[in-house]
């Protein structure tokens, strides 16, 4: 914060960014609709002209150093705040990579996507554009904050190829690890569909419940055994090639037989819903609660400038899988000190192969940094131990099951007795939006909202994606939603309480199909939607609008660069699908950007850079 100003802590604000104003300059970039959007629901008003500072901001960053990449810039200002400009483009560097289709090709997103297909597929929703924007908000929030602290955050940057490698981030560290995957990367996976055509996905964590429900409805013993491996491990693989003899069994029965199975063995069934029967989703993927507390921040005007712009917070994560522990990650890379809170033993997670140093290459994706304490959440005096822990946290992140905070005397309110100011962050799977839902999983919400259809084009049979595309940008949303709740106790003193979920990710991933829908023009994509074209030895993507002429070149007998350069040359713009993750550490595409860990494990570039 610049001295002479007002500090943006003394400002009484209902949304963490009530007051401040937005202007956009320039050619539209990745997720710019969106960016939009979010900065409007935390409070921002549009602005006509720009102020000194912002004018100021938005010309230094006007550029990304040793780029020659055009992409729209975001400037935000007003309320005692100095003008913050944010940027996102397609790619930092000058080449192919200028649109959804090629980042998805280029990051490897197509090749994790179309695993369970045999080959690469893109999606066809905006999936790297979306999370560009929620990182692009991310970035907007930190670098406010950081200014209300003290810092002198100006400008903030992101890419879609950043976004895309954060996606793929998992996949990429196992492909890059000491020893292979433990369960099989080929072909194959759910949904399944009963006789009389009814699709739908299966989900259960026990290996008890998957083999009764399997028996119950006539599977050989041979494939219920040798299938719950693939089935379980399709979250970590994007892909579950279990015996075809599961699909034919299921195909035998009718639904009501499969329900009961279900019902009987403690397995969950969900049939796939259209987008249609959906409807457009009117709440936002976050909320904001805010409680009355007296919270002064340590940092003034006066202290030096911070580091990073979360530097001297503290998180307690009591995650699991990936939607929390991301949310988490992204915060540590953004300066906080994060504490996961594990089980006695640790993590079993740790443990999960593929590994990089006696450590899991996945796990590490998601948790490098993290200090660890095991706390017994079953134990009363470790539940008091956990409450004196986030008496002096900033923030307490979770993803337990529904009402299992406050059974174990773990909610906001108990929290909030000794830490008003306590930012509660959960992020759930259904956020109590809809009755009886079914288990709050990927696949299962995926199944759920429509994004088997949002993801395939129209002439491929709607599919959840094994690829975990909503823990992911639930994990984004997650960790936008607890910088938000910061900034806002920074500016109100109050603590707040912030609720994600993975239902709040699918309806923006899915909002641009609904509103194709609402107006007329079809859900779905066009039949052959971002297909990969083959080449002799691999496949390329050309650009969306170049997709219908690429299409009418025959390539299969050219190498890709020979097939590129005959594109090129009349004037079509495509890129290389990256098949294998592990050759992402030396593509030229990417030179330099992706380094390794302390353990060996592959790690990718922070989504960000601050100036």
């Amino acid at each position: 914060m610049a001295s002479g100003t007002a500090s943006p802590a003394t400002t009484r604000a209902v949304r963490p960014l009530d007051g401040l104003r937005t202007h956009t300059s320039g050619p539209p970039g990745p997720g710019a609709g969106l960016v939009a959007e979010h900065l409007r629901l935390l409070g921002a008003g549009p602005s006509s002209a720009l102020g000194p500072r912002a004018a100021g901001s938005r010309a230094a960053g006007s550029h990304v150093a040793g780029s020659h990449v055009v992409g729209s810039h975001v400037v935000v200002e007003g309320a005692g705040f100095d003008g913050l400009a944010a940027r996102a483009v397609w790619s930092e560097a000058a080449g192919d990579l200028t649109d959804e289709a090629t980042v998805q090709a280029a990051t490897g997103i197509m090749a994790v996507h179309g695993r369970r297909d045999g080959g690469p597929r893109g999606i066809a929703a905006d999936y790297a554009a979306t999370a560009t924007a929620v990182l692009t908000v991310q970035g907007v929030l930190a670098g406010l904050l950081a200014q209300a602290r003290g810092g002198q955050v100006a400008q903030v940057s992101t890419s879609a190829c950043r976004a895309g490698l954060l996606a793929v981030s998992q996949y990429l560290a196992a492909a890059g690890a000491e020893e292979g995957e433990a369960a099989e990367l080929a072909p194959g996976g759910p949904p399944f569909t009963s006789a009389e055509g009814t699709v739908f996905e299966l989900e259960t964590l026990d290996p008890g419940a998957w083999a009764a429900f399997w028996r119950t409805l006539g599977a050989p013993e041979e494939a219920i055994r040798a299938g719950w491996r693939p089935f379980q491990f399709r979250y970590a693989t994007a892909c579950a090639p279990f015996a075809e003899v599961l699909h034919t069994t299921v195909n035998g029965c009718s639904w009501e037989r499969i329900r009961y199975a279900a019902e009987a063995s403690g397995a969950e069934v969900c049939p796939l819903r259209s987008l249609a029967d959906r409807g457009i989703a009117d709440a936002p993927p976050w909320a904001l609660t805010s409680y009355e507390a007296s919270y002064s921040s340590r940092y003034s005007s006066s202290t030096p400038p911070l580091g990073l712009p979360l530097t001297g917070l503290t998180v307690l994560e009591a995650g699991r899988r990936i939607q929390a522990p991301l949310s988490a990650h992204l915060l540590g890379l953004l300066g906080a000190e994060v504490v996961r809170i594990e089980p006695p033993g640790g993590d079993p997670l740790r443990g999960m192969p593929p590994s990089c140093s006696g450590i899991s290459a996945r796990w590490l994706a998601l948790n490098r940094g993290k200090k660890a304490v095991e706390v017994d959440i079953k134990s009363a005096p470790d539940r008091r131990r956990l409450r004196e822990m986030a008496a002096g946290a900033d923030v307490f992140l979770h993803n337990w099951a529904p009402g299992k905070a406050a059974e174990l005397g773990l909610d906001r309110d108990q929290l909030a007795a000794a830490n008003p100011a306590l930012v509660y962050a959960y992020t759930s799977g259904w956020a109590d939006r809809l009755h009886a839902a079914p288990m709050g999983t990927d696949f299962m919400v995926q199944a759920r909202t429509g994004v088997g259809e949002a993801v395939r084009p129209a002439d491929e049979p709607p599919a959840p994606s094994l690829m975990t595309l909503l823990d992911v940008l639930g994990g984004l949303l997650g960790a936008e939603a607890v910088l938000a709740g910061l900034l806002l106790r920074e500016r109100t003193g109050n603590g707040v309480r912030v609720d994600s979920s993975l239902l709040g990710a699918a309806d923006v991933l899915t909002a641009p199909a609904l509103r194709r829908l609402a107006d007329g023009r079809g859900a779905r994509r066009p039949a052959g939607f971002r297909r990969p074209l083959p080449t002799a030895d691999g496949w390329l993507a050309p650009t969306d609008p170049c997709a219908v002429a690429a299409a009418a070149y025959d390539l299969r007998e050219l190498p890709t660069a020979e097939a590129l350069a005959q594109l090129r040359a009349h004037g079509l713009t495509a890129t290389a699908v990256t098949a294998d993750l592990a050759a992402l550490h030396d593509d030229p595409r990417f030179a330099g950007s992706i380094s390794r860990d302390a353990h060996g494990a592959p790690a990718v570039p922070d989504p960000w850079s601050f100036l």
